[in-house]
């Protein structure tokens, strides 16, 4: 029996389609428990007697420095033993630290368990990106990416939604246990459902007959780094997304205490409004790369996957600028909706892109490479940058400070647009080389 009749015996369309839901559905509590925090800024700070930087700690650097770093070793230990295990064992570290969030009497005790969480869901990402890979070929992967990458409007769309009515009917603490609790299920569904795909399963006949030639262990940390720091494409691609990121976590984590302070807007109203924008936004996260995918192949040109990142990012800016500076919430909340729409379409060519730079064994590490400057960037600094520049600012535009400091941080995406070009311009031959690569294990 040939290989592709082998596997399309074990892993059947369907089958693949439902591991990529389960995948989804991870992700999207992956979400629910990270962006539940930011509808719930307003209540911790009038409880625990915050300041902005503080809050803008929790929303960012102090998860981000363990999340992106301690997901480079998960990746790692991914890309050895089971990528199925090392995602259910972080989804129930992380549900669980969500939960113990509610239990949290001061900034330091919040601090320590908004770190766990990070801890948990360093395991996330790079072991679910390496499955899909090895589930779908590289001429429908972005769009498998951007269908697993849905999972972040959708968990953003419910945690604002029952963040939002949690803290006005249980208040704020009850709503991080009630959150924290079905990722536990999940992860025992992932254990129990989803079966660990041989690596290169759906690669061409070349190469996975290359793959079962050798038998090299999987390359280093530092070796995978080496790699990737020689494709001029990726460094692009990573400070694009990082830049992206900054403005994204940045906006994202402070939305909700901006429509409070400046636009008067009660908080389950909030919570309603960005459930809506956050639902509209998974639009864009499936675009990005499913017009990648089909527009790369229309053209025979692997470019375009950066050019409609650096697009998209581009026009961003003018209606982030109407978002925060329009009086009337008839401008402010399309034009977030618009923002949106456009901020997600950069995940699926990104995460492609770099999928397709390394060889099959540096998957998992790749994806968290490219994780670990998204989120050091831009989950880490972003929100930490808009809280100290809102506190300063505070002396002089009051309520508005927090206003003003998002339009400093829409700047970076400019900054971001930039490097997608510059990125495009070396990705072919960066592509080909590692093609060329792995069929040289044929020789």
């Amino acid at each position: 029996m040939s290989d592709v009749s082998v596997a399309n015996t074990i892993y059947s369309k369907k089958y693949r389609n439902y591991a990529l839901g389960v995948l989804f559905l991870g992700y999207v509590v992956n979400f629910i428990d990270r962006s539940i925090l930011s509808i719930l800024l307003e209540p911790i700070k009038n409880e625990l007697l915050l300041t902005d930087t503080q809050l803008g700690l929790l929303g960012g650097l102090a998860f981000a420095m363990f999340y992106a770093t301690l997901g480079i070793p998960i990746a790692s230990l991914a890309d050895r033993w089971s990528r199925t295990k090392v995602l259910a064992i972080s989804m129930i570290i992380w549900s669980a630290m969500t939960a113990v969030c509610g239990a949290a009497s001061n900034f330091t005790m919040l601090l320590l368990a908004r770190i766990g969480v990070g801890v948990g869901e360093a395991g996330a990402s790079p072991p679910s990106h390496s499955l899909i890979s090895d589930y779908f070929p590289i001429e429908s992967r972005a769009t498998a990416l951007s269908i697993y990458a849905l999972g972040i409007p959708f968990g953003s769309m419910i945690g604002n939604y029952v963040g939002g009515w949690g803290a006005s009917e249980l208040g704020w603490r009850m709503t991080f246990f009630l959150v924290g609790v079905p990722g536990i299920f999940v992860a025992l569904l992932i254990l129990g459902t989803l079966r660990e795909p041989p690596r290169g399963l759906s690669e061409t006949a070349a190469v996975k007959a290359a793959v079962a030639k050798t038998t090299e262990p999987a390359p280093s940390l530092k070796e995978v780094f080496k790699f990737l720091w020689h494709r001029r494409s990726f460094r692009h691609i990573g400070f694009a997304a990082g830049l992206h990121a900054f403005v994204g976590y940045g906006a994202g984590t402070w939305n909700a205490p901006f429509l409070i302070r400046s636009h008067e807007m009660p908080i389950t109203e909030v919570g309603s409004w960005l459930a809506i924008i956050s639902g509209i936004g998974a639009i864009g996260t499936f675009a990005g790369g499913y017009l990648g995918d089909k527009v790369s192949d229309w053209t025979a040109d692997r470019r375009w996957y950066l050019w409609i990142a650096g697009i998209s990012t581009l026009l961003m800016v003018p209606f982030q600028f109407t978002a925060y500076l329009y009086e009337d919430l008839i401008a402010v909340i399309p034009a977030l909706a618009v923002v949106s729409v456009l901020g997600g379409m950069y995940l699926g060519p990104s995460f492609a892109m770099t999928q397709g730079l390394v060889t099959l064994r540096m998957r998992a590490v790749a994806s968290a490479l490219l994780l670990f400057m998204l989120n050091i960037i831009g989950m880490g600094l972003g929100p930490y940058f808009v809280g100290i520049a809102s506190d300063l600012l505070s002396p002089e535009f009051r309520i508005d400070s927090l206003r003003y400091a998002l339009c400093l941080c829409v700047l970076a995406n400019l900054w971001a647009a930039f490097h997608y070009f510059m990125g495009a311009r070396s990705l072919r031959a960066d592509l080909d080389s590692t093609e060329a690569l792995m069929m040289q294990k044929l020789q």
